[in-house]
Order: structure tokens, then C-alpha cells, then sequence
């Protein structure tokens, strides 16, 4: 086989279509015919697979994701009969199920933006809220909180490490509740029970209650992200998705900068920030404290009770607007008709399911065993992104956490501090759109993920090389650097979810990969230490050490899955058509461990 079929999805080719050619070239006795692709990025269809007809195969056009307009999508050939195509009999779209459904590919796109409005713009104020209380707590520490709370930037990291700890502990027990109760119910219950948390902070009185709070902060918002990509895929194809998510993380970091002009104003409702200094030379140490304003309560407390209280209300929206499924959209609070027709419904089904078959293999309120949450703990396949998300975004963590504290300490004043985190975030947004497209656009993720790596090394080196002296503006600028590094979350969180291959892996790997990405952030929340402020040296060059590392581990885990991909490839073309049928009809292998899948890289 091909390095073609090298994409993340299950590839059978009685038929043959290269990438490099605008024409299909097929071969053997296989009658081609121009329908839609079960398989959005496999290079062709098995006849076997495709209802023992004729084959699916893609132009190059469509492994672009594109769709032309007039073009008629469909049909799925007699997949009834195949029990690889077939969802359950309890699957909730069962009854919009449809091997012979064709549609105009205009319709198609139409219901894309439908979905588009309906659910991500949701999805993407939904996340908004999970930033602004998770988030705001940079806004706080620019108004004095520590020295409020007579805590030291050690302090703070312990109560960090907590947060972060509480969410990785809460990631895959809050997956499978919401796989259980449904993404519906659950992710709303966690909003407002975050919200609740977020707004008692305001009653915060010293370390103790801090660490309390960030403790069950951690609890009850870990599982969100996962939670989200699982209803996500209710929706959309894995096409599709890294688009999605990429939006996701753009309403992250429009959060930061929507919260900072909120925290221009409500800070203000406390009284002046007096900064004092102790200590002399090589030990002097610079410190901040907030007076009481508005009804005898400091900024930061204003901060925590008014965005708590505005995720609350968000939460309890979500609760009446976000439907189980795309064919339970019915209600009085989304209309009796609900959101789409039945042809509408009836093009999600089928679309879902051409694209990832295996979603029909669970309904929305399914809940994992034992034995198949073991299954997917223990699949190696997907260790490799896993490693990857522990260490990857650990040389953007600290200066992600400490950038309001680090402007401060250089002599930025509270104001300015939150207003000069805007640019960074801005550069943020741009890079993470750039470089999720540029993935799709090339096809590669891995091998492009090391530019990430690459970008944050040079500013990192400028601030171990320029000496004390220098500049406030010129740690600025290299802390917009790092901030703005190329962002490829959206990317790997998407290729986890693809070479998962079965929904029972998927519900797993997000909520294990999330939980890396956590466990990386325990590590890097601690590498800024007080007797290395304000300057940070040994963390810096900690820091770009930790980067030169994910360069090999990204380059390590590409070159693991195309020798993964060219082997299974050798036992495949080694098959007749006779001894492939007999493979699909009695294998036992299921998801990513059947010779027909191939993962993406």
C-alpha cells in the first residue's frame, strides 16, 4: 500500500485514487462511479464494504473536504446488509438511517452552517464561560490578591498544582458520567456548580481557602473539554472537527481578552494597588496589595463574584438549549418542530456515519464496562499523542500563568498589565487559526507541530541571555513570543479523536489526552521559582530544554505511525479479494487494531 492511504481512517481499494493526480486510477475488474466517500480520507472504497457494488472513490476535491455545488451525495450502496456500516438498533438516529439516501451536496453545506449556528457558536460561549472563571485568576494576582492573602508566587504555584491535579484526577470519571447521563446534562450541572465555586472565592481569607477553592475548582470543571469533543462528534465529521475545535480554543483566547477589559472596569470597584519592595540587591523582592474599595471588598473579590455569576446564568441556559442529539431537537424551550426537518436529519445520519461508521456502535446515554475501559486504557496506538501531551505546551506554561505577575514585578502598573495581555492574545488567535488550517490544508500534523517548538526556543533563549538591565518593554515583547506560539491543541485533540476509531476509544483518549495536557501544566506551573524571580533564569533554560525534547518525541511519534501504517499496508495488499471479505465478515479486531484502519500523522 501506498503512502496515500496513510490518513487515519479505514482504507480498502479494489480501486485506487492518487493525490498527486486529479484523475482516479483504478485497477482490477472495479466499476467506478462518482458518489460520495464513506470514508472522507481513505483513497477508496471496497467494493465488499460498499454494499458488494460498486466502489466509493474520492477526487481529490473531496479528500479537500470540499463540496461542489450540485453535486448529488450518495448512496451508500446495500450497507444494510453489512454489519460494519449499520448502527445499533438503540442508536438514536436509527430511524433517519438510510443506505440508498442521496442529497444535493448544496444542502449539505447548508446544514453545515445550520449546525454551525445552532450548536458551535453555543459551544464557543459555553467555553467562554470555563476561561472566564478559570482564567480571571491571572486578572486577580495583577490586583494584589497575594499579598491580600499574604501568600507568596511559591504559594500561588502549590495552589495551581492543586487546580490542575483536581482536573486531571476529574477528566475521565466526569467522561464517563457524561457519557452515561448524556453531554446534554452534564455539562451543564458542571457550569453551574463551577460557577457557584468561582463566585465564593470573593470570600477567600488567606492560602487555606485558596487552595480549597482551586481544589474543587479542578474537580467540577475537569471533563468539560472532553465532554464537549464527545458532543461535538454528534455533529460533525472528522473533517470537520479540527475546524471546530480550532473555533473552540479561539473563543479561549477571545475570553482572555474580553476579560481583560472586564477586569479593566470591576477591578476598579476596589481601592488603589500599593506596590512595596523588601530586601535589598540580589534578595530584594517586589510585592503588591490591594486597599478596599466598593462596599469594603477589594477588586479581585468583585472580579470572582461577577464572573461567577455570569457563568451561572450561561450554565443554566445551557441546561434548556443543548439537545441530546441532532435528532432530539424538539422541545418548548428549542420549538415543538425543533431545529432541523427530517431531511435535514436524515443528511446528519448519514453523513455521520458514512464518514465514522463506529458511531453507531453506542447511543447518547451508553456508558462504558469495565473490560472496555480497560481496552482503551491499554491501547498503545494512542500512547504516542499521549506523550506528546504531557510535554508539549509546558515551555508556554509559566508564561502563560505568571505574565500579569512578571509585567507587574518589571514595573508595569495594574491597568496596564491586564490591557498589555491583549496584543499576546490577539497573536494567539491568529497563530491557532493559521496553523490548524495550514494541518488540514497539508495533511500533517506531527512533523508541523515541531515548528511550535522551534518558535518558542528563540525568545526563551533572549530572556536567559539579556542581562537584568534591560528593558520592561523588552520582556514584554519576548512574553508576546512565547504567548503567541503556534498552537496546535486544536490539531492533536482532532487526531486523537480520528485514530481513536471507535466511540468507546474516542470517549477515552480525549478525556486521557486531556489529562496529559493537565499533567504537563502541574510541571510547568512549577518551574518559575520564587528565589529565581524576577527574571527567571534556571526555569528559562529549563524551559528550552523541555522543547528540544517534544522536538524528537513529535518527530519520534510521526515516523511510530507511518512504520505502523506501511506494515498493516504489506498484510492488506498481501490479501485477495476472497481473503480480505473473509477478514471484514470474522474479525474479531475492532476500532484502530483492524488491518483496514490506517492513522493519521
Amino acid at each position: 500500500m501506498s503512502k496515500d492511504n496513510e490518513k487515519g481512517v479505514y482504507v480498502h481499494e479494489y480501486g485506487r485514487s492518487s493525490p498527486d493526480s486529479e484523475e482516479n486510477q483504478p485497477f482490477e475488474d472495479v466499476k467506478i462511479t462518482k458518489v460520495f466517500n464513506p470514508f472522507p480520507e481513505a483513497v477508496v472504497v471496497d467494493p465488499v464494504l460498499a454494499g458488494r457494488r460498486e466502489s466509493a472513490v474520492p477526487t481529490k476535491e473531496r479528500r479537500r473536504s470540499s463540496i461542489a455545488e450540485g453535486e448529488v451525495v450518495g448512496t451508500f450502496g446495500n450497507a444494510s446488509d453489512n454489519a460494519i456500516y449499520r448502527p445499533i438498533a438503540s442508536y438514536e438516529g436509527i430511524h433517519r438511517y438510510d443506505p440508498e439516501f442521496a442529497w444535493e451536496a448544496k444542502d449539505e453545506k447548508r446544514l453545515v452552517r445550520k449546525i454551525d449556528w445552532k450548536i458551535c457558536t453555543w459551544v464557543c460561549l459555553m467555553f467562554f464561560a470555563l476561561q472566564l472563571d478559570r482564567g480571571n485568576i491571572v486578572q486577580a494576582l495583577s490586583d494584589g490578591m497575594l499579598g491580600n492573602l499574604k501568600m507568596t508566587s511559591n504559594n500561588y504555584n502549590y495552589g495551581q498544582m492543586i487546580f490542575y491535579v483536581s482536573f486531571l484526577a476529574a477528566e475521565l470519571p466526569s467522561q464517563l458520567i457524561s457519557k452515561k447521563l448524556g453531554p446534554d446534562n452534564w455539562i451543564p450541572i458542571q457550569m453551574v456548580s463551577w460557577s457557584l465555586v468561582a463566585s465564593l472565592q470573593c470570600l477567600i481569607k488567606d492560602k487555606t481557602g485558596f487552595y480549597i477553592c482551586r481544589c474543587l475548582l479542578g474537580i467540577i470543571e475537569g471533563g468539560f473539554i472532553p465532554d464537549v469533543i464527545l458532543y461535538l462528534s454528534y455533529f460533525y465529521t472528522s473533517v470537520e472537527l479540527p475546524t471546530r475545535l480550532s473555533f473552540f480554543w479561539v473563543a479561549y483566547q477571545s475570553t482572555n481578552i474580553v476579560s481583560a477589559f472586564l477586569a479593566y472596569g470591576i477591578l476598579r470597584l476596589g481601592g488603589p494597588v500599593v506596590h512595596e519592595t523588601v530586601g535589598t540587591g540580589a534578595h530584594k523582592l517586589k510585592f503588591s496589595y490591594d486597599t478596599p474599595g466598593h462596599q469594603g471588598l477589594y477588586g479581585w473579590q468583585w472580579l470572582f463574584a461577577l464572573e461567577g455569576t455570569l457563568t451561572g446564568i450561561i450554565g443554566i441556559i445551557s441546561y434548556f438549549y443543548l439537545p441530546p442529539s441532532p435528532y432530539q431537537t424538539a422541545s418548548k424551550f428549542r420549538g415543538k418542530d425543533g431545529w432541523f426537518t427530517v431531511h435535514e436529519e436524515k443528511i446528519i445520519a448519514n453523513r455521520i456515519l458514512r464518514d465514522d461508521p463506529s458511531k453507531g456502535d453506542m447511543h447518547n446515554r451508553q456508558g462504558l464496562s469495565p473490560s472496555a475501559l480497560w481496552a482503551c486504557l491499554k491501547d498503545y496506538h494512542m500512547w504516542p499523542i499521549y506523550l506528546i501531551g504531557i510535554s508539549w505546551l509546558i515551555p508556554t506554561v509559566p508564561m502563560q500563568g505568571y505574565i500579569t505577575l512578571n509585567l507587574t514585578e518589571v514595573g508595569f502598573g495594574t491597568f496596564e498589565t491586564n490591557l498589555l495581555t491583549i496584543p499576546a492574545y490577539t497573536l494567539f488567535i491568529v497563530s491557532l487559526l493559521w496553523w490548524t488550517w495550514l494541518s488540514e490544508k497539508l495533511n500533517e500534523r506531527f512533523l508541523l507541530a515541531t515548528v511550535s517548538q522551534i518558535w518558542v526556543i528563540a525568545p526563551l533563549i533572549g530572556l536567559v541571555v539579556l542581562g537584568p538591565g534591560r528593558s520592561p518593554w523588552v520582556d514584554y515583547a519576548l512574553s508576546v513570543l512565547v504567548f503567541g506560539i503556534p498552537y496546535f491543541h486544536a490539531v492533536f485533540v482532532a487526531i486523537t479523536s480520528r485514530n481513536a476509531g471507535s466511540v468507546r476509544t474516542r470517549t477515552v483518549a480525549s478525556a486521557l489526552y486531556n489529562m496529559t495536557v493537565q499533567a504537563g501544566n502541574v510541571i510547568g506551573i512549577n518551574i518559575y521559582r520564587t528565589d529565581d524571580a524576577p527574571y527567571y533564569y534556571t526555569g528559562n533554560k529549563v524551559l528550552i530544554g523541555i522543547a528540544c525534547w517534544n522536538i524528537l518525541v513529535m518527530v519520534g511519534t510521526k515516523i511510530f505511525y507511518v512504520r505502523t501504517n506501511r506494515k498493516r499496508a504489506a498484510i492488506w495488499d498481501a490479501m485477495d479479494k476472497q481473503q480480505r471479505e473473509e477478514y471484514l465478515n470474522t474479525t474479531t479486531d475492532k476500532g484502530n487494531k483492524r488491518l483496514d484502519f490506517r492513522f493519521a500523522h
